[in-house]
């Protein structure tokens, strides 16, 4: 037997390597599985080439349980007591600093062979074995023996197959890894694809009423995965099958891409578009990394697009270090050329669909343009690439490019300073009538109701020349795209004055919702009261819900135009109803508001040239007087609008009817309008 010290220059190294080679416990299970597939391939390779010229035999990586420990055992090239000495017991640095500079830029070097990636070994272990034999002739089994300190014990055992054994005796606090199900779902996770067969125990199945094992092999893993083999002995049927292993719960995708390259960097993988059927299930983190077949992560930001993190899939490259920061992966050179490499790929995929099967593209595109328009807004580049496939889509479902819809809307949505109006409806039902109104215009009409759609139509404005985007319901119909100077309305001023508060009277009072309200002459066939909403604040408080920086705009209230149509017979009746009920009364009222206006004029133009202290406290005092007096003459004249309207069914139906047609009207209010509606027509 022989004793000695695991030749390391700090007191420790255990410590080290949980601190800064690995970042979860359970990573132990792909290190060491990694390196018995490793030890098996050298093997295969050293067969191949002749050196060795026995039978290889069953080359299964098994991985066993019990009580306290976990084994894993290959039948591989094995290991001399002079490698166990060069791999094992010599791992020379002086500190921490120094092992991550010497391995920062080749940390891969370390994983799948023999060295350090074995010591993560220690981090769910209190005590590791290796025993192994070589597959060089007359070599002897040995057993290495450490307890975590740098002494370990060396002897020569009985061991009659080439291979190795690695046994890690569990410690206490990490006896989850003993859990069978624990086990077989880090197996999962990490080994599901590496090329040799790894079991894990025996098939079971159900037999008098209990589970029982089999005499057949668990093998956890499919060593030839669909992404190690030519597109062109795959078919349409392999690739959603393969898919439906991945996710198993998922619909089938939309359709996928296979990344095949070798030069100036290796990378191979599928790329699956998924069906999304609600923006629930839009999730990132559905692409697994893997580093020649071995299991590496699913957080793939910095090696793939951000928005191309919403595909599914697997990618694998060996150029992809396994153990080093993100920061160093958003600097590495061979991963921005992969991170490039797969948006072009991406891009010539849907370019192809769209040029070879257009009919199918737009069946698809609601599916699609989640990540397209994400791509878009994120990254300049794919925004220049997609542009030419991008589609928009018309309130009748009809799809068109960029420039198509252009072409079509340019001659009729041009305003008079030579804008092109694109406008659109976010909601089909709710904003039938506007939609209604402006098709009857000849207006074509967008539907934007995807979640990323306002941020679409921001960035638009800013790519398209001289183009501006109007929700349809943002105005009245002649005032969204106004093609020549307006006309001044016909309505005195005194008179919009009291029908705009005969209606502003009975407007409800909502939380954080306020209304003006406006007369304009929109012609006698046109409704006779309107709610619109102004484009920018809108927008801006649309915004606010999904840009963080936005949130004075979020606390604004909803500011809504109330328009009347001073052309509709009925708005004619609430006026000419307002003339016979309030005139006398709101003229006398108004005589007065007048006079005392003129002497508070009077009064300000004589203290206007005085200084402060010039302007005697009886003046002051007189000044406020009349202003107080002006403004409860003003309320005492809204309040005979109000009267008279409130005993105006005609106002309150109005009213009503606009708020219901805006999805406004609920609870005790859409009650009394049934029953209002019910007693005008049993008249």
């Amino acid at each position: 037997m022989q004793k000695g010290n695991i030749g390391v220059t700090t007191e420790n190294i255990f410590p080290v390597i949980k601190k800064f080679l690995y970042s979860d416990h359970e990573i132990f299970l792909r290190e060491l599985v990694s390196n018995a597939v490793d030890a098996t391939q050298k093997l295969k390779t050293l067969s191949s080439i002749g050196e060795f010229k026995g039978e290889l035999g069953d080359l299964t990586v098994r991985v066993s349980l019990d009580k306290e420990t976990i084994t894993v055992s290959d039948r591989g090239i094995g290991m001399t007591t002079d490698e166990i000495d060069k791999y094992i017991n010599q791992i020379a640095f002086s500190g921490a600093n120094d092992f991550l500079e010497k391995y920062k830029n080749d940390a891969n070097a370390i994983i799948g062979h023999f060295g350090l990636g074995f010591y993560s070994a220690f981090m769910v272990a209190k005590k590791v074995e290796i025993i192994t034999k070589s597959w060089k002739d007359d070599a002897k089994a040995v057993k290495w023996t450490c307890d975590g300190s740098p002494e370990f014990t060396l002897e020569e055992v009985e061991k009659q197959e080439r291979g190795t054994d690695i046994v890690l005796y569990i410690d206490d606090d990490c006896k989850e890894f003993l859990e069978e199900n624990r086990l077989s779902s880090l197996l999962k996770k990490y080994c599901s694809f590496l090329p040799v067969p790894i079991a894990f125990g025996k098939k079971k199945e159900w037999k008098d009423g209990k589970q029982v094992e089999t005499a057949e092999d668990n093998i956890i893993n499919e060593p030839n995965p669909l992404w190690t083999r030519k597109p062109s002995e795959l078919k349409e049927e392999d690739y959603k099958e393969f898919y439906r292993k991945l996710y198993p719960m998922s619909d089938e995708p939309l359709f996928w891409i296979h990344l095949n390259v070798d030069y100036p960097f290796h990378l191979t993988g599928i790329l699956y578009f998924p069906k999304v059927k609600s923006n629930i299930e839009l999730n990132k983190n559905k692409i697994q990394l893997y580093c020649n077949q071995v299991y590496v992560t699913d957080s793939v930001e910095g090696i793939v697009p951000d928005f191309l993190t919403l595909l599914h899939g697997v990618l694998d490259s060996p150029d992809i270090p396994l153990n080093v920061s993100r920061s160093y992966l958003q600097s590495d050179s061979n991963v921005k050329k992969i991170s490039t490499y797969i948006t072009k790929k991406v891009s010539d995929r849907l370019q192809s669909i769209f040029k070879n099967d257009r009919k199918q593209y737009e069946e698809k595109w609601n599916d699609l343009k989640i990540f397209i328009n994400y791509g878009m807004l994120t990254q300049e580049d794919f925004y220049d690439r997609a542009k030419d496939f991008a589609l928009f889509t018309d309130t009748d479902g009809k799809c068109y490019t960029f420039d198509e819809y252009k072409t079509l809307i340019k001659d009729n949505q041009t305003d008079k300073d030579g804008s092109l109006i694109y406008l659109y409806a976010n909601n089909k039902d709710e904003q039938f009538s506007y939609i209604e109104n402006a098709t009857n215009k000849g207006y074509n009409i967008l539907l934007m109701d995807g979640q990323l759609d306002v941020a679409m139509i921001s960035m638009l404005e800013q790519k398209f020349e001289k183009s501006r985007f109007t929700r349809v319901d943002g105005d009245t119909i002649d005032n969204l795209i106004v093609k020549e100077e307006k006309k001044n309305d016909t309505l005195a001023a005194d008179k919009q004055e009291a029908l705009s508060t005969v209606f502003k009277s009975q407007l409800p009072k909502m939380e954080k919702t306020e209304f003006m309200v406006a007369s304009q002459s929109l012609g006698e066939s046109a409704a006779p009261i309107m709610i619109t909403q102004s484009e920018y604040m809108r927008r801006m408080k649309e915004m606010a819900n999904i840009q963080a920086g936005m949130s004075f705009y979020g606390e604004m209230p909803d500011m809504f135009n109330l328009v009347l149509n001073t052309d509709h017979s009925l708005i004619k009746e609430v006026l000419n109803g307002e003339e016979a009920a309030c005139a006398t009364e709101a003229s006398s009222i108004q005589s007065e508001i007048k006079t005392a206006e003129e002497q508070r004029d009077k009064l300000s133009k004589q203290q206007k040239d005085k200084k402060e202290d010039e302007i005697s406290v009886a003046e002051k005092d007189e000044l406020e007087s009349l202003e107080k007096q002006i403004e409860a003459l003003k309320s005492k004249k809204n309040d005979v609008y109000a009267k008279y309207a409130a005993d105006n069914k005609v106002v309150k139906q109005l009213i009503d009817l606009a708020l219901l047609q805006n999805g406004m009207l609920k609870g005790e209010a859409l009650s009394k309008f049934v029953k209002r509606s019910i007693e005008m027509i049993a008249r």
